[in-house]
């Protein structure tokens, strides 16, 4: 039997980071996908990033991901959403080649030698003595196996839904969904259970008059999701906003009924900050129109991506409202939207390291986990990666805290608290979230990268020189007077107040309106990249509310380090509320502080825990004091 000491099942977006990160990690790898052509294929929107999710993009790119690099290779169109508040919910987005995109993917992932690759659809797991032990295909192959990553997205038991009267087991158009390995883990007593998502139609871009629309182009400054790689960029193409307005809510209200959704198709709850257009018309019904943005799919396509519009109606309804939209009169519909329902499993049946409860070696990441997003796939795929192949190399684990990284945050609110709907990231969500900025992700993360073997020599000097340079920009700042006919002209020109003696450039950077990089203009300095000015001028500017998240962090880091022993008879604790203990038993915390984090734990039954501990172990120990 054919042995490798991790297997990655899938080839999306969680599955590439997963291969990449076990492969650079030294573990032999193999990446079984039911299509070599689809590997790191965006199924959906043809953009990476955005809110929260642009910051977990360069967290995976700092521990030696693929994401920001094929993004960087790919993309043709950069932004920099919130620039107008504050640099916690800054957050990068670009808009990709999806052909080129795909390549990207598939190139860096070949780069990697201790990484196989092989098509082949999984029917079932072999399981003996509580651990995986090889996957079997359907084409009869048994590949042994010391761990396995499921990263199955959207394909289990996937079925696409067109209207009422079309439906289309597929795990997206044009692939067949994973039936099979969906039954054989439901064997293994495990729970399931669907959700739904959709995608909107595409159209024809030479059909309509853009010059009608409202152009939004990108940034004029270059920018790059990857810390380590500049590539050349592409040419770049700007996006257009249209409106839908009362027409098509007509349109939507006179066939709602022959909505998979709304017609009693779908049982499946899907991502409520991605609704689809009939649950737009249905929960806002006094909004007198809609946003659509009209996005590229590529350099060498005229096709459309019509962000916005999701359905699952029939493609004939599709048609008429498309041709609704004041712009779209004469539009020529090229792929229909769809509706897709699938098989996840709750998150809370996993160990904060993604193995899977009662199953060694068995790793979930991505939409199987019940998320939704490239960028949240990827997150856990790299993850799962890192864990998968530290268990078969007996090497540590990886557990991200919630201070450490949005990575931290995504796990850990997927596991403790679980989900009733698919989970995206919002900057929102994170308690820290001015401390995990997407600018500071290298120097948050490449030194736990460089001690896990994610990252090569040449990466760690380029990772060790940025932050140098960082470092370096932030001391001059602290420690250089200038004087006034240096800077009051810059000052004037911001409307703050003019100085009439030397004044430190620290002082002057926390002034609001006032940037680090003017300032600098006619200063006799070493030349600086806008990024490390940008870092300097955070930590100026932001010092005092960052120092209180610091403080805070520290007070979750001294709950984290109280461990919670993984037998503990939490049903046998009657000073707890008996929703406590539920969730306890069912969850089983690591620590103290992801037993706080579980909804329904209250802060007094973390308090009768650590009596009921005390009193358990004693009983158990006699010695224990």
């Amino acid at each position: 039997m054919e042995q490798h000491d991790v297997i990655v099942i899938g080839g999306g977006h969680a599955g590439a980071e997963a291969a990449n990160a076990a492969a650079r990690r030294g573990a032999r790898t193999l990446l079984l996908t039911q299509s070599l052509e689809s590997i790191g294929q965006m199924s959906c929107n043809p953009a990476i990033g955005g809110i929260a999710k642009g910051t977990l993009v360069r967290e995976v790119d700092a521990l030696g991901g693929v994401m920001g690099r094929a993004t960087d290779l790919a993309a043709i169109q950069y932004r920099m959403l919130n620039r107008s508040k504050g640099p916690a919910v800054w957050s990068p987005r670009a808009q990709c080649d999806r052909g080129l995109y795909r390549r990207a993917v598939r190139s860096l992932l070949e780069a990697q030698p201790n990484l196989e690759f092989l098509q082949g659809t999984v029917a079932d797991l072999a399981v003996q003595g509580g651990r995986v032990r090889a996957v079997v295909t359907r084409e009869g192959r048994r590949l042994g196996a010391r761990s396995v990553i499921l990263t199955a997205g959207t394909f289990l038991r996937g079925r696409i839904h067109l209207g009422l009267d079309t439906q289309i087991p597929a795990g997206r158009a044009g692939d067949a969904p994973a039936v099979e390995i969906a039954e054989a883990l439901g064997r293994e007593g495990l729970t399931i259970e669907r959700f739904k998502t959709g995608t909107p139609p595409r159209i024809d871009g030479r059909s309509l008059d853009l010059g009608r629309f409202q152009q939004q182009d990108g940034e004029t400054e270059p920018y790059w999701f990857s810390f380590f790689d500049r590539p050349d960029r592409l040419p770049q193409l700007p996006c257009y906003l249209a409106w839908a307005g009362p027409e098509l809510k007509r349109i939507i209200q006179e066939h709602l009924l022959q909505s998979a959704l709304y017609g009693g198709a779908i049982s499946g709850r899907g991502p409520r900050y991605c609704p689809s257009i009939e649950d737009k018309i249905v929960k806002f019904p006094d909004a007198e129109r809609h946003q659509v943005f009209l996005e590229p799919e590529g350099l060498e396509t005229s096709e459309l991506y019509v962000n916005g519009l999701s359905t699952s109606l029939p493609p004939l309804v599709q048609e008429e409202f498309l041709r609704s939209v004041p712009g779209l009169e004469r539009v020529r519909m090229t792929r229909p939207g769809y509706a897709i329902e699938y098989d996840y499993f709750p998150p809370t049946q996993l160990e904060p390291t993604l193995e899977v409860r009662g199953i060694g070696g068995l790793f979930f990441a991505g939409q199987i986990n019940g998320t939704t997003g490239y960028e949240e796939a990827a997150a856990q795929g790299i993850v799962a990666g890192i864990n998968a192949a530290g268990a078969v190399l007996e090497r540590e684990s990886i557990v991200l805290r919630r201070d450490q990284a949005m990575i931290g945050v995504l796990i850990d609110d997927l596991v403790s608290r679980g989900v009733d709907e698919p989970y995206r990231m919002f900057t929102s969500r994170a308690e820290f979230r001015l401390l995990l900025r997407q600018d500071n992700a290298l120097r948050r993360l490449y030194q736990l990268g460089e001690g896990l073997g994610l990252l090569t020599d040449a990466e760690l000097k380029k990772a060790a020189t940025q932050v140098e340079e960082q470092d370096r920009a932030l001391a001059i700042a602290v420690e250089t007077p200038v004087p006034p006919d240096a800077v009051n002209d810059v000052l004037a020109l911001n409307q703050s107040a003019l100085i009439e003696e030397p004044v430190r450039l620290a002082a002057l950077i926390r002034r609001p309106g006032i940037r680090y990089k003017d300032l600098l203009a006619r200063q006799p300095v070493a030349g600086f990249s806008d990024s490390a000015l940008e870092w300097a001028e955070i930590e100026l500017k932001y010092s005092g509310y960052l120092e209180r998240e610091r403080a805070g962090a520290g007070r979750l880091n001294r709950m984290e380090s109280v461990e919670l022993p993984a037998d503990a008879p939490y049903r046998s604790f009657r000073s707890l509320s008996f929703e406590s203990r539920e969730k306890l038993t069912a969850i089983r915390p690591a620590t103290l502080a992801q037993a706080g984090r579980i909804p329904g734990v209250s802060p007094s039954d973390l308090q009768n825990l650590l009596i009921e501990l005390a009193k358990w172990r004693r009983r158990s120990d006699p010695c224990f004091t």
